[in-house]
């Protein structure tokens, strides 16, 4: 099956044909950063990364630009020209600092979530604040190219002159003056109410620059990822993905600027995410049910947790999002860890796997090449570990064919990115582990040993601490490994494992 993807603009699925060979060009719309991003933005990243990934893991080349804004996104933004206040002005004057501070703190946070969560870092991360002169670039060419006007130094892109307007969305200029009512703000400057700003003159906006038609003022948010995305990826790329609340305005305003400028088609597939909900409503502080990164790790879940509850649904289908389900998820993620484990440890005679890697590797690529159905690939991989186990309960499994078994579910999370062979490594608990292991062998002579072999040790002593019949002693040894995060299991020989 080809690779297809359902395509907003055609509003079907489309084979998947990059304009440059192997390489693909895609651009993510990127977090405000006035406030710390929450698991719906997520969900929207997380999509995008498992995109990068797959397209990553079919041999593509891909370059990957996201962009942070940090000046001109009004409050309502499901206008295509809000007025209203900047949010990062409004950021500025909750916490009492300046933008700048805002956008510097936030962007650091947001960095470090992507981290956690384990998402790809892109090629280049644009801010808006350092593409002024490329905003204004290619405001001067809608002027001239008889899209944009100027009256008292705002600067409008006249929707009426572009006819495909509404091609992304399917809103029709005719539907959305006559249902515009209190949607659009009154502006005698323009000559259509639907007309958006591409600057405005404003000397009082703390964030201002100075303008080529007079005075000073700041950038729209719709032009700011036209200027950043043809900068770094061309006139025209392969992808642009982002949550659907920017289908409109956002995206189909930067449709229409940037091809009112270029004259050549902007981008070539158009992937959104849709909604994340909270036990079915919509995500909101005042109903309790708002969630960010670290709200939930707060809590206690474990970042690969929170990155498979966020990647568990098709990314064209509501997310129906709760603590109960992010629990779930932690069995499946110690359900992964598991296999692994056992892979690692399986003693069997050995059989062929080849056949079973071959037809499972078929089903995983089938639902991804189908517009990205994680659905159907997690189930393509719970099989093959189902399969996988039963020969490993037959004996049939040894160190030739795990060896071949493990690279092809490590392909695997190479696409869901969860990380199973390294999340919870007993490496990164070495620094955990060294006190607790001092403190119990007794010796300081611990540098060349590495955290897995303190583990076995204390596993040791602990063994003899039973077989001495000093239950307390060894109790606390155990209580010691469980506050850091390892379990132990007492069923003949005593084996231990990472909490999920």
């Amino acid at each position: 099956m080809v690779l297809q993807f359902y395509n907003t603009l055609g509003k079907k699925k489309e084979e998947f044909i990059p304009l440059r060979g192997k390489i693909v060009r895609i651009w993510t719309c990127g977090l405000t950063v006035y406030n710390f991003g929450h698991i719906g933005n997520f969900r929207s990243y997380i999509f995008a990364d498992i995109l990068r990934r797959y397209l990553e893991y079919k041999g593509y080349d891909v370059k990957q630009v996201m962009n942070f804004t940090d000046v001109g996104h009004m409050i309502q933004d499901d206008i295509a020209d809000s007025r209203g206040q900047d949010k990062m002005e409004k950021a500025a004057e909750r916490e009492h600092k300046t933008p700048w501070e805002i956008a510097d703190f936030y962007i650091k946070a947001f960095l470090e979530d992507s981290k956690t969560l384990n998402l790809k870092e892109p090629e280049v991360r644009p801010k808006a604040t350092e593409h002024i002169k490329e905003m204004q670039e290619i405001i001067k060419k809608l002027i001239d190219n008889g899209y944009a006007y100027v009256v008292n130094g705002n600067v409008y892109f006249e929707v009426k002159k572009f006819k495909d307007y509404g091609k992304l969305s399917g809103n029709k200029i005719e539907n959305l003056q006559a249902g515009a009512g209190g949607r659009v703000e009154e502006n005698s400057e323009k000559k259509n109410p639907l007309d958006f700003a591409l600057w405005v003159n404003d000397p009082k906006h703390i964030m201002k620059w100075k303008s080529p038609w007079g005075g000073e003022g700041y950038p729209g948010w719709h032009i700011e990822c036209s200027a950043m995305s043809t900068k770094y990826l061309g006139d025209t790329f392969d992808i642009h993905t982002g949550g659907e609340d920017n289908i409109f305005p956002h995206h189909e305003c930067e449709i229409a600027q940037t091809e009112g400028a270029t004259g050549k088609k902007f981008v070539n597939y158009w992937l959104h995410a849709r909604h994340l909900l909270v036990n079915g409503e919509k995500m909101s502080k005042s109903k309790g049910n708002f969630y960010t990164v670290r709200d939930l790790l707060a809590q206690g879940y474990k970042p690969m947790q929170i990155r498979y509850a966020l990647l568990s649904a098709h990314y064209r289908q509501p997310l129906d999002f709760s603590l109960d389900y992010l629990k779930s998820c932690g069995t499946v993620i110690q359900r992964f860890k598991d296999f692994v484990k056992r892979l690692k440890e399986a003693n069997g005679k050995g059989t062929n796997v080849d056949e079973l890697i071959k037809k499972s590797e078929e089903n995983f690529e089938k639902a991804m090449n189908d517009d990205l159905n994680i659905s159907d690939a997690l189930k393509a991989v719970f099989d093959f570990m189902h399969e996988v186990n039963k020969k490993i309960d037959a004996k049939e499994i040894g160190g030739g064919n795990a060896q071949k078994i493990l690279k092809a579910f490590n392909w695997f999370d190479c696409v869901l990115g969860l990380n199973i062979s390294k999340e919870g490594n007993v490496e990164d608990l070495k620094e955990k582990i060294i006190p607790i292991y001092q403190e119990i062998a007794r010796t300081t002579e611990v540098d060349n040993k590495t955290a897995q072999d303190m583990v076995e040790h204390m596993v040791a002593i602990r063994k003899n601490m039973r077989e001495m019949t000093e239950y307390k002693e060894a109790d606390k040894i155990r209580m010691k490994l469980e506050k850091i995060g390892i379990v132990l299991e007492d069923s003949g020989k005593t084996k231990w494992k990472l909490k999920a």
